[in-house]
């Protein structure tokens, strides 16, 4: 295909032949989305035609959207769980998916505490990376010249555990990155890392961490972006460096690796990376030994032209943080993704995070959309069936839950998304991520709802029976500022016998019987990952939740109508709350958490 084919394209002129052709894949899959939609849900439908999940249904060989809709339910995980636990256990029918199971991603949404399972099949390997490889033809429109340089990418493989049938679990990024499409990746001048694969894949999370650090500092003239998946983790690096900077320094300065390095694939490849360069050491300790870590990143990756994470949802509170250590860099969220199917992508990645809006590629699966309103809608039951639009007839302005129909045989499923329509790209439609269904309090791929933060009170309460004390009332607040993020739990108390009230250790020990209660996910960030904070409680005094109840009348809340918040993030709120700790407590310890294993 020649370049000039798609100069005229709505998305601009493409930077080389590669990328043309990127982006008139882009504009024929936009264009034609109910043509595609239709291909793609009649190619689901006629291989998992001899399913046991759609013959339930009477499908009856039927491959027409019409037939689908009116008999195949809308489910959520719990409604697919009995299937997904014949599968884990080793049947090999064909339950959900006529084609082999290959593996299960682990969603960091919970069931039971547990990462959900999401069943997938290798052809979605396909399918993931050829959105991968959309994403720098996108970025080359806006951000030239990523050709004459490196991303300094913090990657990481998680724990993965198998199944009582022996499948693998583990999220979709270790699947990816430990694939053949990844470590056999070929050459692409616009997307080369400064990290080796074997530091990516290493599982020791710190020797991890350490030579993707170090490969970008002795690189750091040619870092021309630099990126984590999320915001956490691109701060987590950062915070990394505040703590370590000696040790990469004097590696720099002698060329030699720091004992603590052992894996000896890391050490190999790094034998031909690490060289003395005193110069380098000497600037990195003038830069990190004092106080002001302002512009940190633009200081020492001078050539750095954005930052690429993940900012809109929850990793919306990282901005400011970020906004401080770059000198106020533009953050790129390039695509939108998740365990159970990846969606879509940023055809504008350089604008405002408050403007990012993701285009849904039609390729990818089958979406419907469910109308959503917190208010007034009914609960949704098999007698009130929900009422599902088609990409083409959503309207914009409003929100919408996700419902994905998978080629690994997820049908009509609900992932739990709330987006809002902001437009169209040719006729594909356009969304703002607003938020997870009911997720209450998030640090980084947590997610914690409201149902599973009164059960950890609950169960941290039974400290205080003792002692005649119980909790009255509690909110809760995400910190981000401390680095890595942590849950702050405002408590108050009412103490029978003021003379025999809980001591400082005891509610410490509330703290961790908090983060014992919280779900795997949780508790893998904060154990192996260090992703997340210990828990702090605060105490505040007798009276403060009526302040708060009065403060939010003030500003025209009914008060017949009002309920106490149990997620705060509205400043003035946090700052009264704040103001009213008499005592502050954290987790004295860490939760327990091994690697799942599968029942």
């Amino acid at each position: 295909m020649a370049i000039d084919s798609v100069t005229s394209s709505p998305l601009g002129p493409p930077a080389c032949e590669k990328d043309a052709k990127a982006l008139q894949f882009i504009e024929e899959m936009t264009r034609n989305t109910d043509a595609v939609q239709e291909r793609v849900l009649g190619e689901i439908l006629s291989r998992n035609s001899e399913t046991e999940y759609l013959q339930r249904f009477g499908l009856e060989g039927a491959t027409d959207s019409d037939s689908f809709k009116s008999k195949v339910p809308v489910v959520t995980y719990e409604d697919l769980l009995p299937e997904i636990q014949r599968i884990a256990n080793g049947d090999r029918s064909k339950i959900l998916c006529s084609q082999p199971i290959s593996e299960f991603l682990t969603s960091s949404g919970t069931s039971a505490g547990e990462r959900k399972l999401m069943p997938t099949i290798h052809e979605e390997l396909d399918r993931r990376t050829l959105l991968y490889s959309l994403l720098m033809p996108v970025m080359n429109l806006y951000v030239p010249g990523l050709d004459k340089g490196k991303g300094l990418y913090f990657l990481f493989v998680k724990a993965e555990s198998k199944t009582p049938g022996g499948l693998l679990a583990r999220p979709v990024l270790t699947s990816y990155y430990k694939s053949e499409h990844f470590k056999k990746r070929p050459y692409d001048p616009y997307n080369v890392y400064t990290s080796p694969d074997e530091a990516i894949l290493s599982s020791d999370s710190f020797q991890s961490m350490y030579t993707q650090m170090l490969c970008g500092l002795i690189m750091r003239h040619e870092v021309l972006r630099v990126g984590a998946i999320f915001a956490s983790g691109l701060l987590r690096a950062i915070r990394f460096l505040q703590l370590n900077w000696r040790l990469l320094a004097d590696d720099i300065a002698t060329g030699t690796l720091n004992p603590r390095i052992t894996d000896p694939s890391i050490k190999q490849c790094m034998a031909g990376i690490l060289k003395p360069d005193p110069a380098l050491a000497a600037f990195m300790t003038a830069e990190c030994a004092g106080e002001n870590w302002e512009g940190i990143i633009t200081r020492i990756w001078p050539n750095t032209k954005y930052l690429e994470v993940i900012v809109t949802g929850a990793m919306a509170q990282y901005i400011p943080t970020l906004d401080y250590y770059s000198n106020g860099l533009p953050k790129a969220c390039t695509m939108y993704a998740s365990s159970e199917c990846y969606f879509g992508l940023n055809l504008k990645p350089m604008c405002d995070p408050s403007e990012v809006s993701y285009t849904i590629m039609p390729n990818m699966a089958f979406f419907e959309f469910m109308p959503h309103d917190d208010h007034s809608s009914p609960p949704l039951s098999r007698d009130n069936p929900p009422s599902l639009v088609d990409m083409a007839d959503v309207e914009v302005g409003k929100e919408y839950e996700l419902v994905i129909t998978t080629y690994a045989g997820l049908c009509r499923y609900r992932v739990g998304d709330i987006l809002q329509v902001t437009g169209f790209h040719n006729s594909a439609p356009q969304f703002r991520f607003v938020r997870r269904k009911n997720v209450l309090l998030s640090i980084d791929s947590d997610k914690t709802d409201e149902a599973e933060l009164q059960t950890a009170i609950q169960n941290a309460s039974v400290l205080l029976k003792e002692f005649n004390t119980s909790v009255v009332e509690y909110t809760s607040f995400a910190d981000t500022k401390t680095i890595p993020g942590h849950y702050v739990i405002y408590w108050e108390l009412l103490a029978k016998d003021s003379a025999n009230s809980p001591s400082h250790e005891v509610l410490n020990q509330c703290c961790l019987a908090m983060e014992e209660s919280l779900n795997s996910v949780y508790r893998q960030g904060r154990v192996a990952d260090n992703s997340i904070g210990a828990l702090e409680i605060k105490v505040v005094k007798s009276g403060t939740f009526e302040e708060l109840m009065d403060y939010a009348i003030s500003r025209g809340a009914s008060i017949n109508q009002y309920k106490v918040p149990r997620c705060v993030n509205y400043t003035p709120i946090v700052e009264l709350l704040d103001s009213r700790a008499v005592s502050v407590h954290f987790s004295p310890a860490l939760p327990q958490w091994t690697p799942e294993r599968r029942r």
